[in-house]
This record gives C-alpha cells, structure tokens and sequence, in this order.
C-alpha cells in the first residue's frame, strides 16, 4: 500500500468525507512559492498554505530561528516560566498592534484565540458584576474557527456548522455587511446591527466582527466604514470589541491588521495563521489593560485558562523571525504590486457567464461562481496549468505568499481566468 493509498483508506483530512474523499496530492518538498508532488510535478502555491506562509516555503531565517532555538530547548510548560522568546514576541506584537493594547495571551491555534477572546470577554463582565452579559453579537456570513464556542459565532444558515446549531449557544446575529470596500457608505446598512445590539446590550459581552474582510465566510470586503461605526456601538451600550485577524492580519490585506483601515483599536484582538510564517501553530488574544485588569477582578482572580503549549519557544522563535521580515517593510510594496497585478489579470473573468462576482483587495482576490464549486476537478485542471488552489463553496480564491513573482502571480491568475471560462 502506497502513501496515498494509505491515506486515502487511514486518513482523514479537513472538510473531507472519510468514505468518499477528495484526492490528495503527495508533497515531497516546498521552496519559496513552489510545492513539489511525490511525482515530480511542481505547483505554484497560490494560497500560502490556508494563508500563512506570507514569505514562501524553506525561508533561511526562519530556518535558522528555528533551528538555533531547537538547540537550546524545544519546550517548556509557560506556567511560572518564561523564556527569551515569549519576551521578544509580545514585545514586537504590542509594537504593532493598535494604540492601547498592552497585554498578550498566547495560545494554540486561530480557534483557541477566539475561544480566548470570547472567554475574556464573559469572565469581564462577571468581574464587572453582571453575569447576565454572556452572549455575543455578530453578522452573519462570518467565520471565527471550527471548535464550539467560535462556532456558535460563525454563520449559522450558510456557514460550515448548522448542524451543530441545536447545542451551540445561541448568539446573535445582524445582517452582513452589505456596503463594499472601496464604495460609499450608506447609513441603513448598520441599523439592523444598532438596533439588535439596542434591545439586547444588557446581555451582550462583546461584538465579535472579522476586520473589513469575512474570510472563509465568502471573501466579502466591506467598508471600513462599518466598522467604525461598531467601535462607536461597543462604546455607546458597554459592549466590547473583538476583531478577529487571524486571516487578515499581518498585511494581508494591505494594512497590517486590518482594522487599521478603519482607524479602530479593538478592546481584543485574536491573531493567528501568518503569525509563524507558516511554520508552527501558534496563534495570540491581544487585549487593553482594561480588559487584563478587569477580567482579574473579583473571583477567580485569574484568567481561567492554560494551553499545554501555550508560548511554544520553537513557535515563537519562527514567529519572532517572521516579524522581522515583516518588519523591514518590503510586505507594504510587495502586496500592494499584488493587488494592482491581481485587479488586472482577473478583471476577465468578469465577462463569462458562470462568474458572478470578482473581488480583490490586498493580497487577496476573490472569484465568486454562480454555481458550486467541484472542488475535485477544478483543482485537477489548475495542477495541469501548474497551480494549487483550494476552492471551497462557490469560490476560487487566491491568497499567494507576499514574495510571489509577478510571472508566477501571471500563471496563477492565467489559469483562474481559463478554468472559470471553462477551459
């Protein structure tokens, strides 16, 4: 039994049916933005390992981050203990974080940091003497991560989880936004959002929004517009803010998080998938000091959480290498060549017939299908043209690595433009 024969029958893969799997491409090796098959075909990754490998594959320094802190010790339990790592890393992610953050709470993974955050805000309200404000508010057409309490804030109709709907705990739920990034603002598309959060704000702990674009939700980019006006919500009726940048932060979609478009400082911010550069699971609620104050008021007196691996020093070296690279500030330029190349050489795809929608903003575009996606044979004929991609639902997305050549963002966005013709 070969290896793919064996995962095939033994395996089990994300968003995958165990009894008629989608296929599965062996990698023997990944270089800068190219992944090398069993076989010896090689793609073009045009979507940073589910966005986080912003400066490609086999990167020196983070090699060498990695392995000189792999020399020294891989792990220690983060409680009572702290390392030079750890330090480092929250020293550099309060550096970039918005105005008034100052504290960090590391952790696992994108999920866990929702969990984090969402945690945060309920034990801040029961310290503050109103256990009543438990619930969360939020749109729809959003996603925050597959474990149960980011679940319960992700779409429940049209996203990923309705199944689960009947024992997740009932959030609330305005509208998506329906003003687009880049258009002009139109007042009525936040009443629905004021107006829930005006009957219920004596129950809510905190609004939890991705910044600016839904992301696994359907690539929807919205105006920054519409999130300031849910910073002057959260301040109007005592609920808090919780932005969620596990996919759009660390310049993915031009700014370094993306509630910087909007001017915004988030009373939490969960951070995650680029944080390592691709390397290592390693994700991060950042917080105000009023919310690490208040949260340790009254009982218990301490934030009633603790992930085994929690400030990993293998996954903070990787991270602390990767924000330097951030750091130089060649992301601003190299994403910014990105979305011109991208608006561009996908604009095509706006004249066949099976397209419905195409979007780009930073280093993300977007082609929306007016028919579902078969996942199987769209990717078959993107790997014929050198590309890997992962469509999910009606949408092909790409999300290429920052350090993308211009001839290789080409082929990518060539062959978008050829399979959603048809070809």
């Amino acid at each position: 039994m070969n290896n793919i024969e064996f995962d095939k029958r033994h395996i089990w893969h994300p968003y995958t049916s165990a009894t008629h799997p989608l296929p599965c491409y062996e990698v023997v090796g990944a270089n800068g933005c190219e992944l090398t098959f069993a076989d010896g075909r090689k793609v073009i990754d045009g979507m940073a390992s589910w966005w986080s490998t912003i400066h490609g594959y086999n990167h020196p320094d983070i090699n060498a981050a990695v392995s000189a802190q792999l020399n020294k010790f891989a792990h220690v339990m983060f409680g009572g203990i702290t390392h030079q790592p750890a330090v480092d890393l929250c020293r550099t992610l309060l550096d970039l974080s918005p105005s008034g953050m100052s504290r960090v709470f590391l952790a696992d993974s994108g999920s866990v940091s929702v969990e984090v955050a969402m945690k945060m805000a309920i034990q801040y309200w029961a310290c503050q003497g109103q256990p009543q404000k438990h619930r969360m508010v939020t749109v729809r057409d959003g996603y925050h991560g597959d474990t149960f309490a980011a679940m319960s804030v992700c779409d429940p109709v049209n996203g990923m989880h309705s199944l689960f709907e009947g024992v997740l705990a009932k959030q609330l739920f305005a509208p998506s936004p329906q003003c687009r990034f880049g258009h002009p603002f139109v007042e009525d598309d936040i009443l629905p959002l004021q107006e829930l959060i005006e009957r219920h704000h004596h129950e809510i702990a905190a609004l939890i929004i991705e910044p600016i674009v839904q992301n696994t939700g359907g690539i929807r980019m919205y105006s920054p517009e519409y999130l300031k006006r849910c910073r002057q919500l959260c301040d109007q009726y005592d609920v808090l803010l919780i932005c969620d940048e596990i996919a759009t932060g660390f310049g993915r979609t031009g700014k370094m998080f993306a509630c910087e478009h909007a001017d915004v400082t988030p009373d939490i911010m969960c951070v995650g998938k680029a944080l390592t550069g691709g390397y290592l699971s390693l994700a991060a609620a950042i917080c105000t000091e009023d919310i690490a104050n208040g949260v340790c008021q009254g009982e218990p007196g301490v934030f009633m959480h603790g992930p085994t691996f929690m400030g990993n020093p293998l996954a903070c070296a990787a991270a602390n290498a990767n924000l330097a690279i951030l750091n130089k500030g060649n992301w601003v330029q190299q994403v910014a060549r990105i979305e011109q190349q991208m608006k561009i050489e996908l604009a095509p795809c706006n004249n066949h017939e099976a397209v419905a929608d195409v979007r780009v903003l930073g280093a993300i575009g977007a082609v929306e299908m007016k028919a579902p996606i078969n996942v199987a044979r769209l990717q078959e004929r993107l790997i014929k043209r050198g590309v890997w991609l992962r469509p999910f639902g009606k949408l092909l997305y790409m999300m290429p690595p920052y350090i993308l050549s211009e001839d290789a963002l080409s082929q990518v966005a060539e062959a978008v433009v050829a399979v959603t013709a048809g070809e």
